[in-house]
């Protein structure tokens, strides 16, 4: 079992920056990969970012080049540093984390960001 905790959300103005953190209960390095996904009302989830074991990273288009991942290794802990934010990065985000065939997920942080 793997418990996650997502932290740093809130609301900001378009343009401006936040950095959500996701901690583990697990060692990082017994996980496949873990990523951040988002939620906007009346849409389904879709992925943000994703980086491995190895340290290999992946983006959606719609964030690559403003949003990074990246991981603590010896804290168990993920990161998604989020600048220059629109408006149509409002939505609630989850960590998630890859263990074998399994799926875990936090239980998601609001962030809004207003034009």
């Amino acid at each position: 079992q793997v418990q996650l905790v997502e932290s740093g959300g809130g609301l900001v103005q378009a343009g401006g920056s936040l950095r959500l953190s996701c901690a583990t209960s697990n060692n990082f390095f017994r996980l496949n990969a873990m990523g951040w996904y988002r939620q906007a009302p009346g849409k389904q989830r879709e992925l943000v970012a994703e980086i491995t074991r190895d340290g290999s990273t992946a983006y959606a288009e719609s964030v690559t080049g403003r949003f990074t991942i990246s991981g603590d290794m010896a804290k168990n802990m993920v990161y998604l540093q989020m600048n220059s934010l629109k408006p149509d990065d409002t939505a609630i985000y989850f960590c998630n984390a890859v263990s074998g065939t399994s799926n875990y997920w936090g239980q998601g942080t609001q962030v809004t960001v207003s034009s």
